[in-house]
């Protein structure tokens, strides 16, 4: 049997056993599907395809170990793991750390999860905030390759490598077959992959609950700024179409809440006001206002909110 038979028969065999395996589904701690290749297909075209951007045939080459890129052709039948960005929606008594460690294993890594979710150190993420979970791509360092030369190949600039170096506890410099994760908060899908996905049986679709949050902190400061000012309909119109919203984070729920109920209460809509805030201490029973900067005629109102609770 001569070379170009033993190779052909040693793919045959590949395949065979590809078919055997598995197919991963997407589950919640970091999406995965498996795509199988087309006739025709690249990985850059697939890369296209779930990602809108042919350049992160990079990422299908690290995650399924291959050495193919740049458009090369690839094995018909070939099953490719698609990885994507997850989505927490933040329970009672969670925190960075704890997130940090169920997701990446380490709680040392949670600034990681504060940087993709624009939050300031020192804070908790919010109950009921929608957050963004970077996937930890598995990078293998080559011969001579540099944390600067990695980020380049993810994120197009070199900017990344001291997160890279933090993320990793890596040294300065990489041994060759080192492993690098590599957290990816752009990691999303394209509308057309979320459609592939889900034409193939897996559920690749983004995080409404999450666009809806970032919306409503868009809008947040526009009834922040109606209320300092005394524009108390405006308050009460914004304030009742952002309530629709039932993706809304416990912090945000709580603005907005508080501010209907001090708009009532200027306007002498007692009841109404009472009513807002009976709402926010079903949701927040621990809920207490500062009397060094609330208004008295507000305080009275709570207080008469919570004896009727």
């Amino acid at each position: 049997m001569n070379y170009p038979q033993r190779f052909a028969r040693l793919i045959g065999l590949f395949l065979l056993l590809a078919a055997l395996l598995p197919t991963p589904r997407a589950h919640a701690e970091g999406q995965l599907y498996v795509h199988v290749v087309r006739p025709g297909e690249t990985l850059a075209s697939i890369a296209r395809t779930y990602y809108g951007d042919p350049r992160r045939e990079s990422v299908l080459v690290a995650e399924n170990g291959l050495t193919a890129h740049g458009g090369a052709a690839i094995v018909v039948g070939l099953r490719l793991v698609i990885p994507w960005v997850s989505y927490h929606r933040v329970a009672a008594g969670e925190t960075w750390t704890k997130l940090a460690e169920r997701y990446y294993g380490d709680p040392r890594r949670a600034f990681v999860l504060l940087e993709s979710n624009q939050s300031k150190a020192g804070s908790q993420p919010t109950e009921g905030a929608e957050l963004v979970i970077p996937y930890p791509l598995r990078h293998i360092a080559a011969q001579g390759e540099t944390l600067q030369k990695i980020s380049q190949l993810y994120f197009d600039d070199t900017s990344q490598a001291k997160t890279l170096k933090r993320f990793n506890n890596a040294p300065s410099r990489l041994n060759r077959g080192q492993l690098i994760l590599v957290p990816m908060a752009n990691l999303v899908l394209s509308t057309e992959g979320e459609r592939a996905i889900e034409q193939g049986g897996g559920s690749g679709r983004s995080s409404k609950g999450r666009l809806l949050q970032v919306r409503a902190d868009r809008e947040i400061p526009a009834l922040e700024d109606h209320l300092r000012k005394g524009r108390y309909a405006e308050v009460i119109a914004l304030g009742n179409r952002l309530l629709v919203n039932e993706a809304l984070s416990g912090d945000q729920f709580e603005i907005i809440q508080r501010g209907l109920a001090e708009a009532y209460v200027a306007l002498d809509r007692t009841e109404l006001a009472v009513d807002a805030f009976r709402v926010l201490l079903r949701r927040r029973p621990q809920l207490k206002l500062a009397a060094d900067t609330t208004s008295p005629k507000v305080l009275e109102v709570f207080e008469r909110a919570k004896r009727g609770r």
